[in-house]
């Protein structure tokens, strides 16, 4: 499905085509006379002479093509969705940097970190096997170190998720630093809460969209020591909007590849989940509360959350775009250098 995003910026065609056909009418008058011209038709007529209008044709494609990525061409692919009834997930990823401990996943060490976001994509995409997918969910990504900030809006295009995952990285400044459990749940709980609106922006206020339940994946392998909020604090503003929370600590160690000059060596590293608080979050909201010491024990309780929440589903349609005007607008500004290029060499003209 192709469509213009600015279709009026088409109007500029009828100028180019109206500058080329008053261009056209226009008559250039001899600066030389000659008394007779039969040596000169005699002479016949180089390539030169026949490629003198190169320049204004280079011209006039370079406009139309730029006044073609003026209107932004996007090309949307139209899939069928089933999201009648869906669960709001807020997944909630402790960054600090005892997450950079490595545990073992797929034949090779990675961070906490990293395989949190492999298998968080696991569990929204579906991988396949255990894990089927959510595309009926809304679904959106907070993390927190010191500080807790919103990394994906709730959404159903899932494919913005692939894009934001990336750009989660570790902390590198100390004084970002921490672990501030009690504001980063505080922030998912208000996301949810104003899940609604969020809906009503990207599929119509008009659609029939129930939101089954709300609920918090909290993923981290520390202790709340930052931010303003206790646990137990946010822990009862949950409860009080009715979002459950599925408390998830990644085990209290794991190793760190340290280089030295004898060459790359594992050593132990990370301070320990605070599991007290984890329990908290999970008992007062009538979540769960699991302990994951490797990377297929966080695998496991990833398909077990999908078990524990399901779905029920029906047809909805959406588009997502494609840009397509970078091509138009290389070609455009890449015939406009040529033109100038060939109008100040062979195809100059005197005067």
């Amino acid at each position: 499905m192709l469509r213009f995003e600015s279709p009026w910026m088409l109007m500029l065609l009828v100028l180019v085509v109206l500058a080329l056909f008053l261009g056209c009418r226009r008559r250039s008058q001899a600066s030389l006379r000659f008394s007779s011209t039969v040596l000169i038709r005699e002479a016949g007529v180089s390539l030169r002479q026949r490629l003198m209008g190169l320049p204004v044709v280079l011209r006039v494609v370079a406009m139309l093509l730029l006044a073609l990525a003026l209107a932004r061409p996007q090309m949307g692919t139209e899939k069928v969705r089933d999201v009648s009834r869906g669960i709001a997930i807020e997944m909630v990823v402790d960054r600090s940097s005892s997450m950079s401990a490595e545990l073992r996943y797929r034949g090779r060490q990675q961070t906490r970190l990293d395989i949190a976001k492999q298998i968080f994509e696991e569990f929204v995409k579906g991988d396949g096997s255990n894990l089927s997918g959510r595309p009926a969910d809304l679904i959106g990504m907070i993390t927190f170190a010191r500080y807790a900030d919103t990394i994906c809006p709730l959404t159903l295009a899932h494919g913005a998720l692939s894009a934001f995952l990336p750009t989660v990285k570790l902390v590198d400044q100390e004084s970002e630093d921490g672990t501030a459990i009690g504001d980063a749940v505080a922030l998912a709980a208000a996301r949810l809460q104003t899940t609604q609106e969020t809906l009503a922006r990207q599929v119509g206020a008009q659609h029939d969209y129930e939101i089954k339940s709300k609920i918090i994946i909290l993923l981290t392998d520390g202790e709340n020591n930052a931010g303003e909020r206790t646990v137990q604090e946010a822990a009862d503003v949950a409860a009080e909007w009715g979002i459950k929370i599925y408390a998830i600590g990644v085990g209290s160690s794991g190793t760190r590849t340290v280089r030295t000059p004898l060459g790359n060596w594992s050593v132990p590293f990370g301070r320990g989940v605070d599991q007290e608080a984890l329990k908290t979050l999970a008992e007062t909201t009538g979540g769960l509360y699991r302990i994951a010491d490797d990377a297929e024990t966080l695998r496991a309780v990833y398909e077990e959350i999908d078990e524990l929440e399901k779905s029920e589903i029906e047809s909805t349609r959406f588009v997502d775009y494609r840009e397509f005007f970078p091509p138009f607008l290389l070609a455009g500004l890449g015939l406009l250098v040529l033109e100038i290029v060939v109008s100040g060499t062979a195809f100059r003209r005197i005067p």
